[in-house]
This record gives structure tokens, sequence and C-alpha cells, in this order.
């Protein structure tokens, strides 16, 4: 990527000879006048007599150029090529790691509120300042990631009826992402609750890019510190987006498992390829119809809720297709789903953005509305 760069500026003929002598020559200057950068080689500055003429700006960039190549050359740019292939096939991230954690980088630290939600990493700690009784913090990563959250230090009274519970998910009025289909392990087991389990489990890891804690302090002084910190989820399954705008590429390959895209927002969605284990087509879902028996497909799902089993299925994707096709869905809350049988290669890309008012308003097109006008 950044060698066909520095050939293509510099000619295939130059390129051959390119090395840490060619830095050097970069501008030298005397002995005294020159210091090392760390990397054995030596960058000058002008000479307090002056009796040196500085390079000219299309030297220094040709300059510029041949050591990124060589940086690349070390594999320095190993990060950013991997990225830039994952945008366009997530099957080439199998050996990737998608994040790096920057040395010597701060961890950001705040205060958590009784009601918080967090999209960070850092170390967050809460403090009574009265008795809390019903609180709930909220984290979520980026799709691609899950979340660990470690015990720093736990004040709390169990034997009191304090209690600190993390939820592998998210519940919101009484409705669970991801639900109880699409979610591997039953509910039950989705709690982790401190007072059971003690320091004995430091750390706890989500299934998905959310999850979250409830808990409860009755003594002012009490409380405890968290520290959550990310790591890459090469397929992700189960998703919240962060954000009403996006567009993110779906794939099961060959498990059985359902996974669910959610999107907080009225949006329209656009998808532009699908593949899946049979022929072609697209059906817009009709009374005690869909899928019928086929045990791969996409489902648009839109409702107010959290929860996609209680989600009204808009339309079924029974056959691979190239788009595109779209929708727009003006629920609170729309879901694309894909149901798996693990027989195949299963993969859905899509592009979503969030509704304006008049959009709304004023639909047309392939619109899906009157299911959702109670939310809107």
């Amino acid at each position: 990527m950044i060698s066909a760069s520095v050939l293509l500026l510099f000619g295939a003929e130059n390129a051959s000879s390119f090395s840490l002598r060619s830095m050097s020559n970069c501008g030298t200057l005397p002995a005294s006048s020159s210091q090392p950068d760390g990397r054995g080689v030596e960058w000058s500055t002008p000479a307090a007599d002056g009796g040196r003429t500085s390079m000219s700006p299309s030297f220094k960039l040709r300059c510029r150029f041949i050591l990124i190549f060589l940086v690349a050359l070390r594999g320095e740019s190993r990060y950013l090529e991997l990225r830039e292939a994952g945008d366009q096939d997530p099957f080439l991230l199998l050996s990737a790691h998608l994040k790096r954690e920057l040395a010597g980088e701060p961890l950001y630290r705040r205060a958590l509120r009784c009601l918080d939600m967090l999209s960070l990493q850092g170390q967050f700690t809460f403090t009574a300042d009265r008795p809390q009784l019903h609180c709930a913090a909220f984290f979520i990563s980026e799709p691609e990631e899950f979340i660990t959250i470690y015990y720093d230090l736990v004040s709390i009274d169990c034997q009191g009826g304090d209690f600190l519970k993390v939820f592998d998910g998210w519940i919101l009025k009484g409705e669970k992402f991801p639900s109880s289909q699409d979610h591997p392990l039953p509910t039950t087991e989705r709690y982790i609750d401190f007072c059971e389990s003690g320091l004995g489990r430091r750390s706890i890891r989500s299934s998905q890019n959310v999850a979250m804690i409830f808990f409860r302090v009755h003594e002012p002084g009490n409380g405890f510190t968290l520290t959550i910190r990310t790591v890459p989820n090469l397929f992700p399954c189960n998703v919240i987006s962060q954000t009403p705008n996006g567009r993110f590429t779906l794939v099961v390959p060959h498990q059985h498992r359902n996974c669910s895209f959610s999107i907080i927002y009225p949006v329209m969605i656009k998808i532009s390829d699908l593949t899946l284990g049979h022929l072609n087509g697209l059906q817009l879902k009709k009374p005690a119809a869909g899928c019928g028996g086929k045990g791969d497909f996409v489902e648009l799902l839109g409702g107010s809720g959290l929860d996609p089993s209680k989600m009204m299925p808009l339309a079924d994707l029974c056959y691979p297709f190239q788009g595109p096709a779209q929708m727009k869905i003006g629920c609170d809350n729309t879901v694309v789903r894909m149901v798996s049988s693990g027989k195949h290669i299963n993969r859905v890309t899509f592009e979503y953005r969030q509704l304006e008012p008049y959009e709304l308003e004023n639909p047309n097109g392939n619109s899906i509305r009157e299911f959702c006008l109670s939310g809107l």
C-alpha cells in the first residue's frame, strides 16, 4: 500500500536503492549540530553560521516519503493496512488485531453516577453520598469489541442489602438485548452477582458490545471502583449501534446462531449485499408467510422496545442478492436480524441513516410506518 505510493513517486528504478544511507543524505551538517532521533539516523539543524543551505521543500517531501517507506518495511504500517482491508472484506480480519493500545496512554478516570451511560474505556468510581437504592450504569463499545469489567475495589454491605450485579447485555423497561432467543446463555447465567462470587471472579467479559451493572448502596461513603476495557471481536453478533448513521457488515461463519444489529432510531435501511446458502430474491413479509422452512435468512424488525423477539417483523430477505434494496422504518428501534443454520457463511451489508422529521411526516416509496406511529 505505502510501498506502491513510493514507487509511483520516485519510479521503480530508484525504489530499490532506498536505504538508511539515503536518509543520511537528507540534509547533513557537521557532527556538532546533528542529533540522533532514537532510530540510529541523525537529523541536522541549520548551522549557526549559516554555512549550509537549507533543503528545498520538494526535497524534504521526498525524504519524508522515504521515511514512511522504511517504516512500512519494518512492519509499522500493518495496523493501517489491516484496518483498510477490513472495511472491504471482514474475512481478512481472522488473524488481525483490530486495535492497539497506545503505550503510556493515561487511564481515563471519573466518578460514576447512580444512573449513567459510558462509551469510554477507563476507571470509574461510585461513592454513595446518601442511600442509593435503584442505580444502573450502561456500557457500550464499538460494534467490533467485547467489554471487560474489572473489579478494582468493592466496599458494600451485602448482608445489609447492598448488591452489585453485572448483566451481559442491556435491560430497559423489562426488555432485554440481546433477546433470550439470540443470546448464547440462559437469562439466569447472564447475571453475575458480586455478593455471590466475591473477588474470586475479578473480571467479567460481555458477549457483545453492550453490558450493564445494577447496584444498591445504603451506607454513605461505601461504593466501588471498576475498570472498563475493550477487546477485539472478529465476528460481532448482537450489536447496538452508538450512532444513528453508519454502515456495517454482519457475518456469521458456519455457526448455528441468531445475530441482531439494533439501531435505536427511526431510519432508512439500505441493504447492498446479502450472501446466504441459496438462490436470489427479496420478498416483503405477508401474514402467515415469510421464509418458510429456510434455515438461513435475514429479517427486518421494528418496534418501540429493546427486545428483538417482541418487535414487529416487517420484511424477510430469504435469498442472496446484490442490492440496493431499501426501506424507511419509522420505529423507535430498528433491527437487522440474521438467522443462521450453521451450514453456510452468511453475510449481509447495509447502510442506515436517521430519518429527518419531514420524512416521518410525509412517507413515500418503500416505507413502513403503521406499526410504529404510537411510538413517534
